[in-house]
């Protein structure tokens, strides 16, 4: 859990068995990047991924972006030797693939320490059985060292027997179950993937979504999504400037004694001002990491 501010808008999958692809990423305007063993790497290639995506990290060149490595399974050949190399290589965050109790995260953890992972380096859970909808709050509430939830829209659907939708209704319990859970536990959480790379405005329209739902940022397949979630998850310039009033006009009113404030017809609450706070926070955050 974690009070600190930081840029989640745009975190894109990198395939850890492509050196091409690893050294790209240094270049790309991401606010994360996840170096994928899982997934994106084929069964014969996962020992060879592993060694790239440690000394990808330990050599650095990554700027600010958060670097985050997704483990294999812990119950998998390659998991062990995966959180090994990865506590040694030192990224800000491990990624742990298909979750569904806290006692599996208190087992990284415990892998973490063993293997003497850096105190920076954090866990990230991947939110994507039905076990783990269900079973969200207490892996939420596992250890102080987990700071961000990572839906797997996909794996989901399918465990499901659902469909992707363009309004995603099949998924809008789940999705609502793991944001309370990371609310409450104030960690991050970000949505599922787009998979349709020629579809710019469903995709477009799937991130505005995942910014209503209340989600800190989008997890990204493909470089040319990063325009658009960077966009929507950022503060545009016109909610700035509105927050900042709010900040402004809510401190005069509390000097004169009142609680609250009317500004521009509205009635400014404590609650608004905490918004505004925030979003002046993630602006300045997403200045530096961009700077």
């Amino acid at each position: 859990m974690s009070d600190q501010i930081r840029p989640r808008r745009s975190v894109l999958y990198m395939p850890g068995s492509n050196p091409r692809a690893l050294e790209k990423a240094r270049t790309l305007a991401a606010d994360g990047l996840i170096l994928d063993l899982e997934d994106a790497v084929a069964v014969a290639a996962k020992e060879e991924a592993r060694e790239l995506v440690a000394a990808a990290v330990k050599e650095g060149g990554y700027g600010a972006r958060e670097l985050v490595i997704r483990i294999n399974g812990l119950d998998s050949p390659w998991g062990a030797d995966d959180m090994a190399a990865a506590c040694t290589a030192g990224p800000d965050a491990i990624l742990l693939p298909k979750v569904e109790s806290a006692q599996m995260v208190r087992q990284a953890e415990e892998m973490m320490v063993k293997y003497g992972a850096p105190d920076k380096t954090k866990i990230w859970c991947m939110m994507e059985t039905p076990y783990a909808m269900l079973r969200a709050a207490e892996i939420a509430a596992s250890t102080d060292r987990l700071t961000c939830f990572v839906m797997g829209t996909s794996d989901l659907v399918k465990d499901l027997h659902a469909h992707h939708t363009e309004m995603r209704l099949p998924v809008v319990t789940s999705l609502g179950l793991c944001l309370l859970a990371a609310r409450a536990e104030n960690i991050d959480i970000l949505d599922g993937v787009y998979l349709d790379l020629n579809d710019e405005a469903g995709y477009r329209a799937s991130c505005q979504q995942g910014l209503e739902f209340g989600f800190d940022g989008k997890t990204l397949i493909h470089p040319k999504q990063l325009a658009g979630a960077n966009e929507v998850f950022g503060p545009s310039a016109d909610e700035l400037d509105f927050s900042r009033r709010i900040i402004e006009a809510f401190g005069e009113a509390e000097a004169a004694g009142q609680g609250v404030v009317l500004l521009d017809g509205k009635l400014i609450e404590n609650l608004h001002v905490e918004n505004a706070r925030r979003l002046v926070t993630l602006a300045d955050a997403i200045t530096k990491l961009e700077g």
